[in-house]
Order: structure tokens, then sequence, then C-alpha cells
């Protein structure tokens, strides 16, 4: 066989639920100049998106297996770095500003109706 037509081997870089995300991360793929192939329920006309019939295989060739897999694991931190901040719970404590904000609405709830009796409403 001339190079032309030679056979690439592939390999299974990752599997995923749906053709649509079968589609985004082939094209994250080709756009770092890798070959992608998808195997599986790509483009069925039934739009399953849980379970076996959902399943969307990604293949890259295996010389671009380490390749894949770093392109995957670049986003994944990128991913990571760019969540918002976590929020704390809520503190309950006297220190705490819901405790301040219950506070204040047991005041309110307490002191209109006192007020509305006091000017005989």
């Amino acid at each position: 066989m001339d190079g032309l037509h030679a056979r690439v081997r592939m390999a299974r870089l990752t599997t995923v639920g749906g053709s649509f995300a079968g589609h985004v991360m082939a094209a994250r793929l080709r756009a770092e100049g890798l070959t992608v192939k998808l195997r599986g329920a790509v483009d069925s006309p039934y739009q399953f998106t849980v379970g076996d019939m959902s399943r969307v295989d990604v293949f890259v060739p295996e010389d671009e297996l380490d390749d894949a897999k770093l392109v995957l694991l670049v986003d994944e931190v990128d991913f990571v770095l760019d969540l918002p901040p976590q929020r704390e719970a809520p503190s309950y404590g006297r220190g705490g500003r819901a405790f301040w904000v219950v506070l204040v609405a047991l005041v309110l709830l307490g002191v209109f109706p006192i007020a509305e009796l006091a000017v005989g409403g």
C-alpha cells in the first residue's frame, strides 16, 4: 500500500453521551489539528441523551492519542479554573448575616402589628 491509502489505526479516546456532545468534542479536537472519527449514535433519528442508546465513541489515530488526551486535560483544567468561587453556606450563628436578616424580619413582623394596635387600626 502506498502512503496515501495506508490504514490508520484508531484508538478510542473517550465516550460521550449524545450526538451533540460528540460533535462538540470532535470540533474542539479538530481545531487543534487532530483527526477525529465518531462512532455510535451519531446523527441517529432517535435523540437519546442517556444510557447506551446515546453512546458516542470518539476515536483518534493512535499516534495522536497523547495529544488528544492533553487537549481534553487542558480544557478540563480551564473549566475548573473558570468556575465562580464557592459561596459559603449561610451562617445562622449570632455573627452571621443570615442571623441578622432573620432577626430584623422577626422584629418587623412583631412591630407592625403592635404599632397598628396602638394607632387604633
